[in-house]
């Protein structure tokens, strides 16, 4: 085959249906405990919260799907929640560290496939609103959860102060939801049969912060508007 050719080949275009294939794959978390068992858990995890492009992972829904697959007995309990305890520690670390040495240029940085200043700016606010306290609540709020520790780094907020939250933020985070999952798996017989249900659950509850938060902008456009 010639360089034209193999050239041509890779440059072809995305495909909508094989960028929707790859989404659906990503959030197949039962799939992807299947497939990577510990390693997979802990790899998305660290992603999701270390490094910007994993703002999209199912980092909730993986953690509730991981608990209870710890209370069938597929995965050991006490590594689930060390190691994976760790990652999401270790991730918050990379990102304070990542927007210490380059927050200016991450604000002024123009969108792309696989960053959007507008979540880091929301990021921003969220953080302009509960300070430190950001680094243990973002934990719980997807996309937020992602940016929090880069807008902290790029705020200069004291190192041991961050270094504190985030590791009590990211031990309740984990915990909190693998036991989530271990309970209802432990309760509720069978429950591999609903765990669709269980997975869809989780990742509307955990979006409705973004969702309120979101109304509440609106409110207040309308109401500034109308002042106006």
């Amino acid at each position: 085959m010639s360089v034209e050719l193999e050239k041509s080949h890779f440059l072809k275009p995305i495909k909508m249906e094989n960028i929707i294939a790859f989404f659906h794959q990503i959030h197949d978390v039962q799939g992807i405990i299947e497939w990577g068992g510990l390693l997979a858990i802990c790899s998305i995890v660290f992603v999701e919260t270390g490094l910007f492009v994993g703002f999209f992972l199912p980092g909730d829904s993986l953690l509730v799907t991981a608990g209870i697959f710890a209370a069938a007995g597929y995965l050991n309990l006490v590594p689930l929640l060390a190691f994976v305890s760790l990652c999401a520690i270790v991730g918050d670390q990379t990102g304070y560290w990542i927007g210490y040495q380059a927050g200016e240029f991450l604000f002024s940085r123009k969108d792309s496939r696989f960053f959007k200043k507008e979540y880091l700016e929301k990021t921003k606010a969220f953080y302009d609103q509960y300070g430190p306290k950001t680094i243990v609540l973002a934990r719980f709020v997807p996309l937020i959860r992602t940016f929090a520790p880069a807008v902290a780094g790029a705020a200069r907020m004291r190192y041991q102060k961050f270094v504190f939250y985030n590791i009590f933020g990211g031990l309740l985070w984990v915990v909190s939801m693998v036991f989530l999952g271990f309970f209802v798996g432990s309760i509720i017989p069978d429950i591999e049969r609903y765990l669709y249900l269980v997975v869809g659950g989780v990742i509307v509850v955990s979006f409705l912060p973004i969702f309120v938060e979101v109304r509440k902008h609106r409110l207040k456009s309308a109401q500034s508007m109308k002042g106006v």
